[in-house]
């Protein structure tokens, strides 16, 4: 049996949908948080979920990463379902939220060698410093403690981990919020060379510009509900404020 997150191409072959989500339903109470929401995501490819505050979209990556059960439906993971197998699943990804958590009295290096150890790998200082410069990080500041690192560093040492641990899938919130247009700019530059080694990436955002010159993909949420979904190269940037503004109801709010 074939399973739901199989793509069959005309050449009757099968592609894996490394994130997918089927049906996903999150209620507390009377309110809806994600409704029978569908997505899928394959290799290389960016997701960029717009929406306004409350319109699913951390909740959906919530799901994905298992840190909240859904009501109904399905999370999956390279197929592998969030709530059956979490450490499996976890295994294949790595997140970056608006804030990344790092220990502050900690360098980069010692940051990367701790959370790749909890993952359960060991890798060689030299090898540490290689993913970090990677990165887009300074060679001045491989040893520096985080306390003294901007938001964008402290991102950059996310993809480091993201590159170090061989990850399949890139989880996303809001992670160039309050980054300036050049770390923005050099964030999403390290998100398409992510994209071209094959990573599946699915990023929460309210950035339409961003989101229109990364994203392979575009959805647009309101009310835990997914509004639309279709490829970026299928609109302008125009044409996308006009839909989202649209689908928000905002330009019936103006008048």
């Amino acid at each position: 049996m074939i399973s739901n997150c199989l793509i069959q191409t005309k050449a009757n072959e099968y592609i894996l949908y490394m994130i997918t989500t089927r049906n996903l339903t999150k209620k507390y109470g009377d309110f809806i948080a994600v409704n029978n929401l569908d997505l899928d995501v394959k290799e290389g490819e960016i997701l960029c979920l717009l929406g306004a505050n409350g319109a699913g979209k951390s909740t959906t990556i919530n799901l994905l990463l298992n840190f909240i059960t859904p009501t109904s439906g399905e999370a999956l993971i390279n197929g592998i379902d969030v709530t059956k197998d979490p450490i499996k699943t976890k295994s294949f990804l790595t997140y970056i939220p608006e804030n990344l958590m790092l220990y502050p009295t900690l360098s980069a290096v010692e940051n990367l060698d701790y959370f790749t150890g909890i993952s359960g790998k060991k890798i060689s200082k030299s090898q540490l410093e290689t993913y970090l410069l990677e990165a887009g990080l300074q060679k001045e500041a491989l040893h520096k403690r985080i306390h003294s690192f901007s938001k964008g560093m402290r991102q950059k040492v996310g993809i480091a981990l993201a590159i170090a641990k061989d990850t399949k899938v890139l989880l996303l919130d809001e992670p160039t919020s309050g980054l300036d247009p050049k770390s923005s700019n050099e964030f999403s530059e390290l998100l398409k060379e992510m994209s071209n080694k094959g990573v599946a990436i699915l990023m929460a955002t309210h950035d339409l510009f961003r989101a229109k010159s990364i994203g392979s993909h575009i959805g647009i949420m309101k009310d835990g509900v997914l509004k639309n979904n279709f490829k970026t190269q299928d609109i302008s940037i125009q044409g996308l404020e006009e839909l989202y503004l649209q689908t928000m109801n905002y330009n019936e709010v103006a008048l």
